[in-house]
């Protein structure tokens, strides 16, 4: 992994201060942080000085790649280029397994309640092997759930997955994925815009959630209640122009109520994978 003069900048700015990379980019090039930072607190000043003369000294690149974590920044070349059209981009992004994955034109990103059952299950079995075949990459959150049934069929039938998380690569949520984690930060990837130190927290899903819709071409949901994260993670879609795709419930079950109600809006039904690839083959 080589960085640039740039890159190793960008590093350091956003481990000391994990922001997204609109935030940081005065900051870039300036030896005078305190110019450009107009809305922290003198404390947050303070504390942001003190962390970068901190991180100055630290091989920051090799202590991260010891670890088996290899960060991508915004200025890096592996950036993905569809991270780039959101109007908040991650600064970095810190991950471990095959960063290939990221350069693959298809990926869809398969989500739903933490709730998820049986359903949820079936639904999996009818669209995700298609995809497989068709080369798609099953992208979610690793969350209980609908997430761990898209990362655990696309593993079945042999396809690829990647799992964005809500926080640093030290902690794990939920912790009854950890089997789970390793095997795609072994096979597949792991993906997250938080250094290895910060913990999941209320507001990071959301975050993550931005990711997820901005990697992928199209968002399918299986179940799901009308308020919840994964419907935040449908409005990032619609902000993004995304594809959305939802599969029809049962009517008597308050986990249709999410994906029958975007049908009604205008979304897409499905009940096959196949019903997804003539798109992306257009995409």
């Amino acid at each position: 992994m080589k960085l640039s003069e740039q890159d190793h900048e960008l590093l350091k700015l956003h481990y000391a201060w994990p922001v997204p990379y609109p935030k940081l980019t005065r900051l870039l090039g300036s030896e005078n942080e305190n110019n450009y930072l107009p809305n922290l607190s003198q404390k947050q000043r303070t504390n942001l000085t003190a962390k970068l003369a901190q991180l100055s000294p630290l091989p920051l690149l090799d202590l991260l790649l010891e670890k088996g974590i290899i960060p991508i920044p915004y200025t890096h070349p592996d950036y993905p280029e569809q991270l780039k059209q959101l109007i908040d981009p991650p600064a970095v992004l810190y991950t471990k397994g095959n960063q290939n994955l990221l350069k693959k034109q298809s990926k869809v990103a398969i989500i739903g309640s933490r709730k998820a059952g049986n359903y949820s299950i079936c639904a999996m079995n009818m669209i995700v092997p298609p995809l497989v075949q068709h080369g798609s990459v099953i992208v979610s959150g690793l969350a209980k759930g609908a997430d761990t049934m898209a990362h655990q069929a696309a593993i079945k039938y042999g396809g690829q997955t990647i799992a964005v998380l809500g926080h640093g690569f030290l902690h794990l949520y939920p912790k009854e994925n950890e089997k789970l984690a390793a095997t795609i930060a072994k096979e597949h990837l792991l993906l997250t815009e938080f250094p290895p130190y910060h913990p999941p927290a209320k507001w990071t899903f959301p975050m993550r959630n931005r990711i997820i819709s901005g990697l992928s071409s199209s968002i399918v949901i299986t179940e799901s209640a009308v308020k919840s994260g994964t419907m935040s993670t449908i409005e990032h879609a619609l902000d993004h122009g995304k594809e959305v795709f939802a599969v029809p419930g049962p009517i008597d079950s308050p986990l249709s109520l999410g994906p029958n109600k975007l049908l009604d809006e205008g979304a897409r039904p499905i009940w096959s994978g196949f019903q997804i690839i003539e798109p992306l083959v257009e995409f």
